[in-house]
C-alpha cells in the first residue's frame, strides 16, 4: 500500500559513465579518509538536485507532474559537464564534499522555473542561491580540527579533472525512502525537455 505522504525531490540523472568515474573517486577518497567521521553518499544515489520538495501528499502527485512537465517543456535539452572537487562552505572547513557541475544558462533557467512553479504549489522557495554540484559526502559535526586538516591535506593532493558530460533530455521526479542502511530513490516521473524541430 502506498503511503499518503512521500519524501520527494526533482533532479537530473547522471550517465553510467559519470557514475562509474564517481565510484572510483569515492572509493579512493574513502580509503584515504577512512578514520574521519564522514557519511558517504552511495554513488547510485548521486543526482544533480534541482529542488528538494520534502513531504508531498500522494493526492497532489498528478498536479505536481503536470506542473513540472508544463515548466520543463518550455526549455530545450542541454549538456552538463562534471569535474573538479570542492566543498561547502570551503575546503579548509568542509561540511559537504562535492564534485562541480558546469552547465549553460539553460540549467539555471530550468531550475529557476521549477523553483517558481513549485512555490505556486506551496513548496517553500530555497533561500540559498543555486550552485549545481554532486554531493559525494558530508563531514560529521564530530570531526575534529585535525580531521579537517587531514581532509584539506588529502584534497590538496587529490586532483579530479573532467569526468564527462551528460546530455539532459528529462528532468525527473523522485521519491526517497529512508531505510536503516540509508535512502533509496525511485523515479516517479520523467518530464521531457522540448527538442527543437
Amino acid at each position: 500500500m502506498m503511503k499518503s505522504v512521500i519524501r520527494s525531490f526533482i533532479a537530473i540523472a547522471l550517465s553510467s559513465e559519470i557514475q562509474a568515474k564517481l565510484t572510483k573517486i569515492s572509493t579512493e577518497l574513502q580509503t584515504q579518509l577512512k578514520d574521519i567521521p564522514i557519511r558517504w553518499v552511495p554513488v547510485e544515489n548521486i543526482h544533480l538536485t534541482l529542488k528538494f520538495l520534502g513531504d508531498v501528499s500522494t493526492a497532489n502527485l498528478e498536479m505536481l507532474k503536470t506542473t513540472l512537465q508544463a515548466e520543463v517543456a518550455g526549455h530545450n535539452p542541454f549538456e552538463i559537464s562534471v569535474g573538479e572537487l570542492g566543498a561547502f562552505p570551503n575546503i579548509r572547513r568542509p561540511r559537504v564534499i562535492w564534485v562541480n557541475v558546469q552547465a549553460p544558462a539553460e540549467l539555471s533557467a530550468v531550475q529557476h522555473g521549477i523553483e517558481t512553479s513549485m512555490a505556486r504549489l506551496g513548496y517553500p522557495l530555497e533561500e540559498r542561491p543555486f550552485h549545481p554540484h554532486l554531493t559525494l559526502s558530508r563531514v560529521a559535526r564530530a570531526a575534529s580540527p585535525q580531521d579537517l586538516q587531514n581532509i584539506f591535506s588529502v584534497f590538496s593532493k587529490y586532483k579530479v579533472g573532467f569526468l564527462g558530460a551528460t546530455r539532459v533530455l528529462t528532468i525527473n521526479l523522485y521519491k526517497s525512502d529512508l531505510h536503516p542502511g540509508g535512502a533509496s530513490y525511485t523515479c516517479l516521473y520523467r518530464a521531457a525537455l522540448t527538442i527543437p524541430a
